[in-house]
């Protein structure tokens, strides 16, 4: 090989890594914004158009929300960059574990078997009523 070929070479392998490293990093999507009560009940109103929250209870870490419909809980968990929402009876959220201040939420579905939002303690206060 000559002098040249080597030199295009070596520019063609340098613009590939350069092509593959901006890839690689456009596809790293930034994190959803933290839930406040607005934001949550504006994500509940969405995700669940028909549904109207009797209360609800915002993660301590702001990625996420259990709200309350009747027999129903309504939950929203920050997964990726986007939030979760799924639908599961009141009593399985009561239900759940809290651990070293996670709690568990069992959703049992291959894409998303389990919801873990920041709760220190849980059922909170008037969550059995």
């Amino acid at each position: 090989m000559n002098a040249a070929a080597l030199i295009q070479l070596a520019v063609s392998a340098l613009a590939v890594a350069l092509m593959t490293g901006l890839a690689a990093l456009a596809t790293r999507g930034r994190g959803a914004p933290p839930l406040d009560e607005a934001a949550a009940r504006r994500l509940l109103a969405e995700e669940f158009p028909d549904r109207r929250p009797e209360a609800l209870w915002l993660a301590a870490d702001g990625h996420g929300v259990i709200a309350r419909e009747g027999e129903r809980a309504l939950v929203l968990a920050r997964i990726g960059d986007g939030y979760l929402a799924r639908e599961l009876a009141w009593s399985a959220a009561l239900s759940a574990e809290v651990r070293d201040g996670r709690l568990t939420l069992p959703l049992r579905e291959p894409g998303a078997p389990r919801a873990v939002l920041a709760f220190a303690a849980w059922p909170p206060e008037g969550a059995r009523a």
